[in-house]
């Protein structure tokens, strides 16, 4: 069992509020990402879960258990640092066993853990190294295996890949996967980096100036953002947004800017278009993602032009490219596979389908409703 469950979780540092009234319900066996910028308060939201500082307000329970004031080495979690925080002077093996050594375990017990756990985590081959002989990726496994050998009910990380290179990382996101399937354990991670989070996350919690702006599956998060800081944070390049109108023209809704036209039901009759949440017109800020525009020359129904800019620069970024245009003052960009054809200077069109468009209000920053027509509505792969 590992059931985490925050209730109004509350953390202030004179007037400044680090973790605002956080309500969040980690399952059994869930891995869940606290995902965000840097001083969003993920990291203090984690110390508060293992005990490492009080919280000003709320409770943390661990399977119903109140665990709120008790004391870190009472809660049943073993928490993975972004430091590996090892013994330099002990070998791998006694660094695993640790735990279960100031726990005065038998020698023969504590022997055969380490072995299975070194077994579970590929590292046989180093017990008898210490830290220093280690590589980072083998260090941070290390680290994980000390956690692991005290069979916890749930497992805090802390940004555990953020000291490794972009190769190591990809590998050791690998080996979390495959461990998470096999132990089937709870986790709370932390990091800043989105990949980590859409790859490894069964659910994500996106975090901005300590509040909780959404939670939801990668897909979730990705695909339907819940405010335009969500959409802005992921992605690679995250999406365009637009500051924009939303008008009822005659029975169709349309988005209009500087630039932009876009109608949210193409080639329906007029009077068929449900509006967005029974609102007539409004501001609104204009969502659509660099992989979801294409480019068109303005003929046929399918081809009408939804932007229209100048490209500034065109960036090469192996097998694609990233168009930079000028819409209407503001910067539009888009990907595609190289060779995108398109120089700086050279006007450009582009488009996108009807459920590739996210709307959100321009006041509160929270995303609007609409559906698009059934059939051309598809989910999309996140991509960063």
């Amino acid at each position: 069992m590992g059931r985490i469950e925050l209730d109004g979780l509350t953390r202030k540092y004179g007037d400044v509020v680090a973790v605002d009234g956080i309500d969040l319900d980690i399952a059994d066996g869930e891995f869940l990402v606290l995902l965000g910028p840097s001083g969003c308060g993920k990291s203090t939201l984690l110390r508060l879960v293992a005990g490492l500082i009080p919280p000003t307000g709320g409770r943390v329970l661990l399977d119903g258990d109140d665990i709120t004031h008790a004391a870190p080495a009472r809660r049943d979690l073993a928490m993975v640092f972004q430091s590996y925080a090892l013994y330099p002077h002990l070998t791998v093996a006694r660094n695993i066993g640790f735990p279960l050594r100031a726990a005065r375990l038998p020698r023969a017990q504590v022997r055969r853990r380490v072995a299975e756990v070194a077994d579970l985590l590929e590292l046989g081959a180093l017990l008898d190294r210490r830290p220093r002989e280690l590589s980072g990726g083998q260090r941070q496994r290390v680290a994980v295996g000390r956690a692991i050998i005290r069979d916890p009910r749930a497992f805090l990380m802390d940004e555990p890949l953020s000291n490794l290179d972009a190769r190591l990382r990809q590998s050791t996101r690998a080996q979390f996967r495959t461990l998470h399937e096999r132990l089937g354990a709870t986790v709370l991670y932390v990091t800043h980096d989105q990949v980590e989070a859409l790859s490894l996350a069964t659910r994500i919690a996106m975090l901005d100036n300590g509040r909780l702006e959404q939670v939801g599956t990668p897909t979730e998060i990705f695909d339907q953002p819940a405010s335009v800081f969500v959409a802005g944070f992921l992605g690679s390049p995250p999406m365009n947004l637009l500051p924009a109108r939303l008008e009822n023209l005659d029975g169709r809704m349309r988005v209009r800017a500087d630039g932009v036209e876009v109608d949210l039901r193409p080639g329906e009759p007029a009077g068929t278009v449900e509006e967005v949440e029974g609102v007539e017109a409004r501001d609104v800020v204009f969502g659509v993602r660099p992989e979801h525009l294409r480019l068109t020359d303005g003929t046929g129904p399918a081809g009408t032009p939804a932007l229209r800019g100048v490209v500034r620069a065109v960036e090469n970024i192996g097998a694609e490219e990233v168009a930079q245009c000028v819409v209407g003052g503001e910067i539009v960009q888009f990907r595609g596979a190289r060779p995108l054809g398109l120089a700086p200077g050279q006007p450009v069109q582009l488009t996108t389908a009807p459920d590739h468009i996210h709307l959100f209000d321009r006041g509160s920053g929270r995303r609007l409703v609409w559906r698009p027509h059934p059939a051309r509505t598809a989910p999309a792969t996140p991509r960063v």
